[in-house]
């Protein structure tokens, strides 16, 4: 059984890494729909992905992703969970699910573990590392955090997340 601040951790970068995938391009033309409306059109909140990225890819027929940053991002929410997100981000979406994730890390305890999967299961965001997941409210995904500060940037009040109690294993 994993702890609950294990729980939290795995969440968080869960949350994290689809706030990343789904962020607006740069450049996008007034056709192609934001990142921000994608991830709403799958049924995901859009404070997955944090601010920062510079664009996106996206196939709608198989659901294959990728999303860039310019350069890594990395930051910490409750001064507790640390994410780490690659320059490029990638995986498959569908509606409510986020598989074969690539890129995105969380730091449980002294290792960092790969999100692998993110799933919605009713008004919670279900975060997998593969040998466990934890689920949050998705209450927690109304804001997008940014690269180095999280959601304490300036003068901005932090909320305390809210997880689900159960925490399962695979």
């Amino acid at each position: 059984m994993v702890s609950t601040k294990t729980q939290r951790l795995i969440s968080l970068a869960a949350t994290l890494c689809l706030i990343l995938i789904h962020s607006t391009p740069a450049s996008s033309s007034n056709d192609s729909p934001t990142v921000y409306e994608v991830l709403q059109d799958y049924n995901f909140p859009v404070g997955l992905l944090p601010k920062g990225v510079i664009g996106y890819d996206l196939n709608t027929s198989t659901g294959k992703f990728s999303a860039s940053f310019n350069g890594s991002c990395s930051f910490s929410l409750e001064g507790s969970y640390q994410l780490k997100y690659k320059s490029t981000i990638k995986g498959n979406i569908s509606k409510g699910k986020l598989s074969s994730l690539e890129g995105v890390s969380v730091k449980l305890f002294f290792i960092w573990v790969d999100i692998i999967e993110v799933r919605r299961s009713g008004d919670d965001i279900d975060f997998s590392v593969g040998i466990a997941s934890a689920g949050f409210s998705i209450d927690n995904f109304e804001e997008c955090p940014q690269c180095g500060c999280g959601l304490n940037c300036g003068n901005r009040q932090v909320n305390k997340l809210r997880s689900n109690p159960f925490v399962s294993s695979h």
